[in-house]
């Protein structure tokens, strides 16, 4: 059958299709007629169809917007593989219900707030030399500004860190080249550190602030006391990109509101949009990290909050900080895959702007600026700075990379894919409708040094009349290119049911290499070690001291071990919990009934949880994942004896 239907796509659509051997549903020249296809949409489908038991080439980590954690979808199959919980509290993989996970949601408590959400934008892969090296992926929080480090061994969350200095963030989480930092920088200005200022005092107040959290790689966490940022002015910092190649050393962000708008204030003054919107031109922030690493080190900084900051006069004095004009309302800043060039787009533009690196570079160790902004930060000339202009269509957003020099713009007014040379300019450029609206972009390797083609994902904000009605909200609509051919062709629509995505990068699945089990048994995901609390079979045991009970635990199919447990009301309970499975794939899980702990038990995992006995009264606890035959038979009981009994 697989023959015939590979027969029937090879030919014109003006030869008729060969009839297959009959199968459930009739042949395929009958489905086709029934269901309305073409030789295109069969096509289409064969292109990503992936048979039972065959793996995706690519692995898309999207941002799972406000569900607050990221979303793993297979290329080109786009069967969605996992939902990895992050910032928000997640019932089925245990994350924030009473075990050792909690620990790592604390650390981003802001502001002496629990915070059980996070506005995903831009999670980032670990890189090595310009490329995806598949053992990280980082995650920023926009509402709350924090970020978060996942580790792909197991594709858990192992930290979150709280930035103490800014208040939102959106240009966040891209790495340098070899993960030396992970780049946050904030969107809305505010007093840094987060103290009080009226909006009168905006222009002298307020601040923007680029941080760059250094990556310790062997600990596999972001090391604070290393970390350090920089001072910006208050125009609404955006998307951020590193340089790579010959721009190595360099990060650039895009920004808006130059006009330095604050919202009406009850003062007559425009409302922050049209405010925020006047001038043609805002502001392309260039910083030269090593430089400001440099600073650093020779101790040249103030510190707000516990942050190392070097500050804005010194910036702009060393040329840490140096801007350059861009269109009106940029958005996207990406760095070509050689490090030669970078793109940017402008919202309520028509163009594409590619800026030339080496000319950057010249003019800034020349001294050839054009004028300074109102800090004193010396501005380069827009012409001269330029390698040219792409007109594409508008509402030009973000640009990702093919491996011939193509570059892939989504252009949001227009609801279009935009190919064209970055290159050579005078090529002409392909245009793709998509549905609708759309946001962000991704490619295969798309923003690393070595892109590989073969697909773009468009992320449209809008799905209307898309897929079937679930009320007035709808999902999102991922729709997957083949950029493979002498054209773009449109392959396949997925809904995102879950959050708004924003950014996503797509890593070759071969690179990937998760581990099946925690070895050897007992140990702890987030020391990587075997923890102290760990029982090997038979070492299951209840110890008392006064009022608090630690209860040594294992679990394998079909038992929990002890079965029964006694406490007294008010007894501080810690049950330490080791799996004993080695089995690949078999996972159990644990919860205490009304007692709103839960965790998720995968081989040879360790977790524990600490609670009060407050209630009185008989409860089950029992393996929330079907394991075996005897699943149901995997419970027991925790007592609670009523105070005075």
């Amino acid at each position: 059958m697989r023959s015939i239907i590979l027969l029937a796509l090879v030919g014109c659509a003006t030869t008729p299709a060969p009839t297959a051997a009959p199968a459930a549903g009739g042949d395929l020249q009958a489905v086709m007629t029934a269901r309305g296809l073409t030789d295109t949409d069969v096509l289409a489908a064969a292109k990503t169809y992936t048979p039972t038991g065959k793996l995706d080439e690519y692995v898309i980590f999207a941002s799972g917007g406000q569900m607050g954690g990221l979303i793993a979808i297979g290329v080109p199959s786009m069967r969605i593989l996992k939902y990895i919980a992050v910032f928000e509290p997640e019932p089925w993989q245990g994350y924030g219900y009473g075990g050792l996970s909690d620990k790592v949601l604390a650390g981003g408590d802001q502001g002496g707030k629990e915070i059980t959400w996070g506005d995903v934008h831009h999670p980032n892969l670990s890189e090595t030399d310009g490329n995806y090296d598949g053992q990280y992926i980082f995650v920023n929080d926009k509402a709350n500004a924090r970020i978060a480090v996942v580790d792909l061994a197991d594709f858990q969350t192992k930290q979150i860190i709280a930035n103490p200095l800014i208040m939102s963030d959106h240009g966040g989480s891209f790495v340098t080249p070899n993960t030396d930092y992970v780049v946050e920088s904030s969107q809305y200005a505010t007093p840094l550190g987060g103290t009080y200022a009226p909006l009168s005092e905006y222009n002298d107040k307020y601040r923007g602030a680029a941080m760059f959290w250094k990556f310790d790689r062997a600990a596999g966490r972001i090391d604070a006391s290393k970390s350090w940022a920089v001072e910006l002015p208050p125009y609404m910092q955006d998307l951020a990109d590193a340089g790579k190649g010959p721009s190595d050393g360099y990060v650039f962000i895009g920004s808006w509101n130059t006009e330095r708008a604050s919202g009406s204030g009850g003062e007559g003054k425009p409302f922050l949009e049209s405010g925020a919107s006047q001038n043609d031109m805002d502001y392309l922030h260039i910083i030269d990290w090593k430089k400001g690493e440099k600073l650093i080190a020779d101790g040249k900084f103030t510190v707000i909050n516990g942050v190392k900051v070097i500050s804005l006069a010194d910036a702009a004095k060393e040329h840490v900080l140096t801007l350059v004009g861009e269109p009106k309302s940029p958005h996207g800043a990406d760095v070509t895959p050689d490090g030669k060039a970078i793109v940017v787009g402008g919202k309520l533009d028509t163009h594409t702007t590619i800026f030339e690196f080496s000319k950057i570079k010249e003019e800034i160790e020349k001294g050839e600026f054009a004028s300074k902004d109102a800090y004193g930060v010396d501005v380069l000339d827009f012409q001269k700075s330029l390698r040219g202009q792409k007109e594409i269509g508008l509402g030009p957003l973000h640009t990702v990379f093919g491996d011939k020099g193509d570059a892939y713009t989504s252009v949001f007014l227009d609801s279009t894919v935009v190919k064209w040379n970055y290159n050579d300019l005078n090529v002409p450029s392909e245009s793709l409708s998509v549905n609708y609206n759309i946001g962000h972009i991704t490619a295969a390797e798309g923003d690393t040094m070595s892109p590989d083609g073969h697909y773009v994902v468009a992320m449209n904000k809008m799905a209307q009349d898309r897929f079937q009605p679930v009320g007035p909200l709808l999902p999102q609509n991922f729709q997957l290119i083949d950029i493979s051919g002498a054209t773009m062709q449109l392959l396949y629509d997925l809904p995102i049911p879950l959050g708004e995505p924003h950014y996503a990068q797509m890593i070759k699945a071969d690179k990937l290499k998760p581990i099946p089990a925690y070895i050897p048994s007992g140990t702890n995901p987030y020391t990587g070690q075997k923890d102290p609390g760990a029982v090997a079979s038979g070492e299951e045991r209840i110890e008392r001291h006064g009022n608090k009970v630690d209860v040594y635990m294992s679990e394998i199919r079909s038992h929990i071990t002890p079965d029964f447990i006694d406490v007294n009301q008010g007894d501080e309970v810690t049950l330490h919990i080791t799996s004993l499975e080695q089995a690949y794939d078999q996972t159990h899980g644990f919860t205490i009934d009304m007692y709103n702990v839960n965790l998720s038990m995968e081989p040879g995992k360790y977790d524990e949880i600490t609670f009060t006995a407050d209630r009185a009264g008989v409860f089950p606890y029992y393996c929330t994942e079907f394991c075996s035959a005897l699943h149901l038979e995997m419970e027991g009981y925790m007592l609670v004896k009523p105070k005075g009994s």
